[in-house]
């Protein structure tokens, strides 16, 4: 059998023309080339044929080993970093850099207030919602107690972490150093004052955790930010559904993309303190794409394109963007910045969830925001354009993250028995997309969910949250008083030499 390099070009074609006689779909042809060339692409072995399936009876229990819970391509070993995280753990960052990490920070999507159990001294004992995992053995320790819904979190380039909450009203909050932090508590929603595990009020809260209320609320996931402070990110929100409960406004287009723009773009080096953030104040905007080059005509089939950023209040932003027409899309969830781009502004992509049981599949779009510190409705500075479109079998991708050296995306789906899909960036074809995409990771047990995928620094080790496994009915596997999740470390990735 002939076999020719991907991107298939006219040459390619015409060898393969040329040889024996081609398969009968030549679509299937072409992934059949992608999987054997996985080695070199992609930097395993063949990847997985079909995803995981259930075995009658499954939980989650002590002793199992983590090669019981994945799938994986061959090449790829699997690991227990750690056990103990928090129930439904979610999205990570690594700390304090991405080449010299100790600890992973990660984000706990419990969506209310739940009081768990006591300290030793009875002060009331919530939920973990942002938890440190120690690299060199997995010790899992909360750093803070009583967010809605962590889920979004990333390490800022000036030397804190964000947090966000997917939750209708959900906010932002910066953390200075989250490993001199233990145990503290959120007093309320909306506000950044704390008690520590004595029942102590934390007064000093500005060399700590910061409240972020110049940024929109909205349900939060993924995250990207510029060196200077600006921040891209997408509201979780399904089309036709309330735009706000208290407004009655149903059918809205869905969740739109926003945008952060500090008052006070940041000099690029670490701060000291809170009040240094550029987060502390700016002006918030919703992206609308046009339909034509000169004007924003926008609407329904305007989801491609050229697009401006139109002003919305940060406190109101889901509402206001949409009665100005911002676009909305199908539950745009997790959005990274593209660490490979390298022209002018940035790049970043995000996934648009879909629905598959509704034949919406979802997809991954990309855009590129050429002048990311304006926003402004004359000046059409942003471009998006689809980078994956869904299938039957890739579908309801949730959580992105790109490689790093060769800046492959890998696409994590939001199913029972979830896949993780290792994808090429778009090569020297006319398309906009990627070159193809083959399935590296499928969960075992049906009731979990793969999130919260992240590459070390040199890209040959990966992590995942098995979310909200089905755990035993004895409640074994519980830790500080609250359910356990599995983080999950994947070795054997090797370089890759490109298509």
């Amino acid at each position: 059998m002939r076999r020719c390099n991907l991107p298939l070009t006219a040459l390619c074609l015409a060898v393969l023309a040329s040889g024996p006689a081609l398969a009968a779909d030549f679509g299937e042809q072409v992934e059949q080339q992608l999987m054997s060339s996985s080695s070199r692409l992609f930097g395993f072995a063949r990847p997985i044929a079909a995803s995981a399936s259930t075995p009658p009876g499954y939980a989650r229990a002590p002793g199992q080993p983590a090669s019981a819970q994945v799938l994986l391509a061959q090449g790829l070993k699997v690991s227990y970093l750690t056990r103990t995280a928090a129930d439904k753990t979610d999205q990570m960052a690594l700390w304090p850099s991405e080449t010299q990490a100790t600890h992973l920070i990660t984000c706990v999507e419990e969506s209310e207030r739940q009081v768990i159990g006591h300290f030793p001294n009875g002060t009331e004992k919530y939920n973990p919602s942002v938890q440190r995992i120690r690299l060199a053995d997995g010790q899992t320790e909360t750093v803070l107690r009583g967010m809605a819904g962590c889920d979004g979190i990333r390490r800022t380039p000036w030397g804190t972490i964000v947090v966000t909450e997917e939750a209708s009203d959900g906010q932002v909050y910066e953390i200075l150093d989250p490993l001199a932090l233990t145990n503290l508590t959120l007093t309320g929603r909306g506000t950044a004052n704390l008690f520590d595990s004595t029942g102590v009020d934390v007064t000093d809260t500005t060399a700590k955790i910061a409240l972020r209320s110049a940024l929109p609320k909205m349900a939060w996931e993924g995250l990207a930010l510029t060196p200077q402070g600006v921040v891209i990110a997408g509201d979780e929100l399904r089309p036709g559904s309330y735009a706000d409960s208290r407004t009655g406004i149903r059918d809205t287009d869905g969740g739109a993309l926003f945008k952060f723009v500090p008052a006070t773009p940041a000099a690029g080096q670490p701060v000291n303190n809170l009040d240094q953030s550029p987060l502390i104040a700016g002006s918030v905007h919703a992206l609308q794409v046009s339909c034509v080059d000169n004007k924003q005509q926008f609407g329904q089939g305007c989801e491609v394109g050229q697009g401006a950023w139109i002003p919305v209040t940060a406190t109101n932003a889901r509402v206001d963007a949409y009665a100005a027409g911002a676009t909305g899309f199908y539950r745009p969830e997790d959005l990274e910045k593209d660490p490979g781009y390298s022209g002018a502004g940035m790049r970043f992509c995000w996934t648009n969830t879909g629905n598959a049981a509704a034949e919406n599949d979802g997809e991954v779009l990309c855009g590129v925001d050429r002048e990311p510190l304006t926003a402004a409705v004359s000046n059409r500075t942003v471009t998006i354009n689809r980078f994956v479109e869904g299938d039957s079998d890739f579908n309801q991708p949730d959580n992105l993250a790109f490689q790093p050296a060769n800046h492959n995306l890998y696409v994590i789906e939001d199913n029972p028995n979830g896949d993780i899909w290792a994808c090429l960036p778009d090569g020297a074809d006319r398309d906009r997309k990627t070159d193809g995409c083959v399935k590296m990771l499928s969960v075992v047990d049906s009731s979990a969910e793969p999130t919260g995928f992240l590459f070390s620094g040199d890209g040959r080790t990966a992590y995942v949250s098995i979310q909200h496994s089905r755990d035993p009915a004895d409640r074994s596997m519980d830790a500080d008083d609250y359910a356990t999740d599995d983080i999950l470390m994947i070795t054997g990735f090797r370089p890759v030499s490109g298509p």
